[in-house]
């Protein structure tokens, strides 16, 4: 009977170590830039699936644009491109 106890107890220590460990990773990634570099070319608004718009802020100085396309992917926009204005003007009007 002990080593069942002994047993369940790990398995939730274990899951819990894990599960703390994925908040701290998630955390991690919240507090800094997401975008690296920036894609400045122009891309055509009908393959563009989705925008989110990212202040600046105390995790990242710059303001962010990131595009998924229809394809998946995800693309960091220079938000001071003026297609990218448009973009913008058009989210912050809805």
């Amino acid at each position: 009977m002990n080593s069942k106890i002994v047993a369940v107890l790990a398995l939730f220590l274990i899951c819990t170590a894990v599960s703390q460990g994925m908040t701290l990773a998630r955390m991690a990634t919240e507090l800094r830039c997401q975008c690296i570099a920036t894609h400045s070319r122009f891309i055509p608004p009908k393959s563009i699936q989705d925008v989110k718009l990212t202040q600046s802020g105390p995790h990242c100085k710059n303001v962010e644009v990131i595009a998924t396309l229809k394809d998946g992917k995800e693309v960091c926009l220079e938000p001071t491109a003026p297609w990218v204005q448009l973009i913008i003007k058009a989210i912050l009007a809805k």
